[in-house]
């Protein structure tokens, strides 16, 4: 047991989480090394941390780079056999811990293990997902047992550094969304398994880790996931259709983004203004790689 304890780091990128959060994330990670980077630079909350938990490496950034190139700087700071990257709204006790770790060592050809996910009510509310490449959308499978799937969710995944410092690590192309199902995508290519283990738990408190600032959080939602979701398929080449459906669209949201700034409806504004940056930098990113 002890081995597990020692052979493990947890790994969490933050970027203005709230404090209690976070705090609730630590308690139950506390006995493993766990290294923390903060794309909101926030040294109070990191002294507040420090204080109450012992972190092994807690890093803030000048400013936000992202989630994939944060989490990959994680990575490589890890020394331990096994990483654990969780999100700070998402409970994970140690026992589950330790169970996702010695089912990875049972399980042949595997890379990832990761739990079943929860909410603060105990109800399930995701299992495990397979891809649709028909609708380009992502289907929920609701299983029991152990289940090889396509992909599982970001929010806890437990893998080998090993394993995916020779995949490549996360592609930083993405910034914050997709590159979960783009690993798993990358990890099928390469014969290996993604495994959800039922009786791990997981509490995932989705939507609770927000910005702030109300138009700053619609902004970067919005443009990094408009963005994101064209990459996703572009690697798939498969982007034809999500990018035609946009550019129908473009005009529209940019009439849209200026009638709503004008009558004071900024989250509108914002809104629109934030998918149509993205979309004309996927088409600069299109012409460089044409």
């Amino acid at each position: 047991m002890n081995y597990a304890f020692n052979e493990l780091t947890i790994i969490i990128v933050l970027f203005e989480e709230k404090k209690e959060l976070l705090f609730s994330c630590l308690e139950n990670v506390k006995n493993f090394k766990v290294i923390i980077i903060d794309n909101a630079d926030n040294t109070d909350l990191k002294l507040q941390v420090e204080k109450k938990f012992s972190i092994h490496k807690y890093i803030l950034n000048k400013k936000n780079i992202g989630f994939t190139k944060a989490a990959n700087h994680a990575i490589k700071l890890c020394d331990t056999e096994y990483i654990l990257n969780i999100n700070a709204d998402c409970f994970i006790k140690e026992n589950d811990i330790l169970y996702l770790i010695k089912s990875h060592q049972n399980y042949k050809s595997c890379f990832i293990t990761s739990p079943t996910f929860y909410d603060d009510e105990k109800k399930l509310t995701y299992n495990a997902g397979c891809f649709d490449e028909e609708n380009f959308s992502k289907k929920t499978l609701l299983l029991e047992g152990d289940v090889c799937v396509d992909k599982v969710l970001g929010s806890a995944m437990l893998f080998k550094k090993k394993d995916i410092t020779e995949l490549g690590l996360l592609d930083e192309n993405f910034f914050m969304y997709y590159e979960d199902d783009d690993l798993c995508r990358r990890i099928k290519q390469k014969n290996m398994s993604v495994i959800q283990i039922f009786d791990a738990k997981a509490q995932h408190n989705h939507g609770q880790s927000k910005v702030k600032n109300k138009l700053k959080r619609i902004f970067i939602r919005n443009y990094h996931f408009t963005y994101d979701e064209l990459y996703y398929y572009f690697k798939k080449g498969k982007h034809n259709q999500k990018f035609n459906y946009i550019k129908k669209k473009i005009p529209n949201y940019i009439i849209k983004m200026i009638i709503n700034f004008i009558i004071l409806r900024f989250s509108q504004s914002i809104y629109y203004m934030a998918k149509t940056m993205a979309f004309y930098k996927f088409v600069k990113f299109l012409k460089n790689n044409s």
